[in-house]
């Protein structure tokens, strides 16, 4: 589990201010380059074909490294569906 980032308002699954400072980092991509033709994408404007490519990366990733993949989508501009993103916090709440 990440550390709290000082300023941090606690409220939210994902930090915004962690998310800035990861912006500075190189992206740790988890197999999953195709998901980056997505990076301006809505997250209610997924196709049934297209959620189902994101499930497949949230769940063969390793429920600790969740949150790690999450990040790594935001920072690149890609928006989960809102389904999926709803299955990926339940994953991140349990670990």
């Amino acid at each position: 589990m990440s550390k709290r980032i000082e300023g941090c308002c606690g409220q939210h699954a994902i930090c915004e201010k962690e998310l800035l400072r990861a912006a500075e980092e190189p992206v740790d991509y988890f197999d999953d380059e195709e998901l980056d033709r997505f990076s301006g994408r809505q997250p209610d404007n997924y196709t049934d074909e297209e959620i189902e490519e994101f499930r497949e990366v949230l769940y063969t990733t390793l429920p600790r490294e969740v949150q790690d993949w999450v990040k790594s989508l935001e920072t690149r501009g890609v928006e989960l569906p809102n389904v999926v993103r709803d299955e990926a916090l339940l994953i991140i709440g349990e670990n």
